[in-house]
Formats: C-alpha cells, sequence, structure tokens
C-alpha cells in the first residue's frame, strides 16, 4: 500500500517515480503460526457476504470483487487509535468503508491507519481488520512500516471512542503475495476476536506502481 503522491483514489493509489530508498525487500517472511491457519482455528463459518479486496495499490488482476453496498455497520465502540510499543507504531485509527471498485479505503495520510467499519470493532467476535499504506512518494514512511518486524508477543493496544484501551498479543506475522491472501478469515464476522493489521511488503513493482506482497499480522486478546 503506498499512496500516490497526488491525486489517487483512496486504497488505490499509483506510486509516481521510483520506490523510496527504504524498499521492502529484506523483511523476513513470517514469524508465528502461518496466519491462514491462526484465522482458520477461530472461523467456524464464511461472512454472509463476500470480503473486500485487499486494502492494496493496484498490482496484478486483484483477488475478489464485491458490491460496494456495504452491510450494517458493527455497533460497539470504534477504534480510534493503534500502538504497538515494541515496534514505536502509534498512530490515529479512522473509520474505512470500500472504494467503488470493493477494495479497502485507507486514510490518504499515511501516519493514520483505517478500521474496516463493516466488519467487526476490536473485541468483537470475528476479525477487526486494521490497515495503512506502508509508505508515500512525498510523505515518507507510513504509520505501519515498522509491522514487517513483528514478532509473536508483542503487545498490540486499541484505544476505542469510550476512552477503553483493549490489549492484544501478535501471535502471527506473515508476508503474503496478494493474491493468495485469506480474504474470507480475514474479514470474518464470527468466530473468535482477532485483530489483523495490514500493510503492503515484498519487492516493488513499478509497472504496477505498487508492492507484490502485503505484511498481515494477527493478534489475540489478552486477559
Amino acid at each position: 500500500m503506498r499512496r500516490a503522491a497526488a491525486g489517487a483514489a483512496l486504497g488505490l493509489a499509483v506510486a509516481i517515480g521510483v520506490p523510496v530508498t527504504w524498499q521492502l525487500t529484506q523483511e523476513p517472511a513470517s514469524a508465528g503460526a502461518p496466519v491462514a491457519q491462526v484465522l482458520s482455528a477461530s472461523t467456524p463459518s464464511a461472512p454472509a457476504e463476500p470480503p473486500p479486496s485487499a486494502p492494496a495499490a493496484p498490482g496484478p488482476p486483484p483477488v475478489v470483487a464485491r458490491d460496494a453496498a456495504p452491510p450494517v455497520p458493527s455497533s460497539a465502540p470504534a477504534p480510534v487509535r493503534l500502538a504497538v510499543p515494541a515496534l514505536g507504531v502509534d498512530a490515529p485509527v479512522d473509520a474505512v468503508g470500500v472504494t467503488a471498485d470493493g477494495q479497502m479505503e485507507l486514510p490518504g495520510d499515511v501516519s493514520r491507519t483505517g478500521w474496516y467499519r463493516f466488519g467487526p470493532a476490536p473485541g468483537g467476535a470475528g476479525s477487526a481488520v486494521l490497515a495503512g499504506h506502508v509508505d508515500d512518494a512525498e510523505q515518507g514512511a507510513g504509520a505501519l512500516f515498522p509491522l514487517r518486524e513483528a514478532a509473536p508477543g508483542d503487545e498490540v493496544l486499541v484505544t476505542d471512542t469510550a476512552g477503553v484501551v483493549s490489549r492484544w498479543q501478535v501471535v502471527a506475522r506473515e508476508l503474503i503475495s496478494k493474491q493468495q491472501l485469506p480474504l474470507t478469515q480475514m474479514f470474518a464476522r464470527d468466530g473468535a476476536p482477532r485483530l489483523v493489521l495490514v500493510t503492503c511488503g515484498g519487492p516493488f513493482l513499478p509497472e504496477y506502481g505498487s508492492y507484490r506482497d502485503n505484511v498481515v499480522v494477527v493478534a489475540e486478546p489478552l486477559a
């Protein structure tokens, strides 16, 4: 997820010019259990409707498309801040939806993150998805740039609109091709509570103006 310098729709940006100097080509591929395995273990059934496409800039043909008409939003308190102290992540969270072609929206400001408001809120049943751009040609590194270094056991803190802070623990991190993302599990609306954090990673593809992969981190609630 690399936003354009100007004029791009949220979540669908095309980077302008060459990639920034911190190309994401060297991050470890995974840590902890495989993401699909962790999510499948807590997802008893498929969501009621197709999940949005991967929250990413355009690359090879999209993984999945969906009607932009959203389901009923979550009634639980919305998240407003995300922190991962071990990684130095501390960022505001905006409620986002889907773009016209079915991709998850992302904030235009790379220092902010987006919560998929048509899915579960953190702490509710199913997977709460928070995503953000990894970098920007003009703005620099995004809030979730350090996500590629997340390790099992790292604590994640989510503050909601009521000021309540929920505590989570990373159990999995994986670098996954955008064409192979387990979207049904990532956007599940039932099963055990999970927090799913997503940004871009892998090699930069100049012909598409985006990164090839997504970094996906899964966290479970701490007692």
